[in-house]
């Protein structure tokens, strides 16, 4: 799984550090950034990987960054986390096939939701 990159998004430093930790200790490769403009800067993203996006962020919430990326060409598939989603955010994400995982997060769910990702990279075809 090294050549799977996970790009975590959220300006909460304490979410960022824990979850590349715990990222890292599993073996992927986490780069992190505090905001959607440091991310949306980055010359080098990876073709493939993961985008874990914090929904509530300062400057955009999850579902505009990844609407700018995908305007941009990065169809790196991603993952929502927030806090007490409601039927329309649920729904927003779905409608652009984009699970939610919810903070704080309870076991494995975040993982799973990542290793599906990276097993469907991976599958041929």
């Amino acid at each position: 799984m090294q050549n799977h990159a996970i790009l975590v998004v959220d300006d909460d430093p304490a979410v960022r550090n824990s979850l590349k930790f715990s990222l890292e200790i599993e073996g992927f490769a986490v780069r992190v950034y505090p905001g959607g403009d440091e991310l949306l800067t980055d010359a080098d993203l990876p073709s493939r990987g993961c985008l874990i996006i914090d929904y509530k962020m300062p400057e955009m919430n999850g579902l505009q960054l990844l609407k700018k990326l995908r305007d941009l060409r990065v169809l790196i598939p991603a993952i929502i986390i927030t806090s007490h989603p409601d039927s329309t955010l649920r729904a927003r994400a779905a409608a652009a096939g984009v699970p939610i995982v919810e903070k704080p997060f309870s076991g494995n769910a975040l993982l799973d939701e990542i290793r599906d990702i990276f097993a469907r990279q991976s599958s041929p075809g």
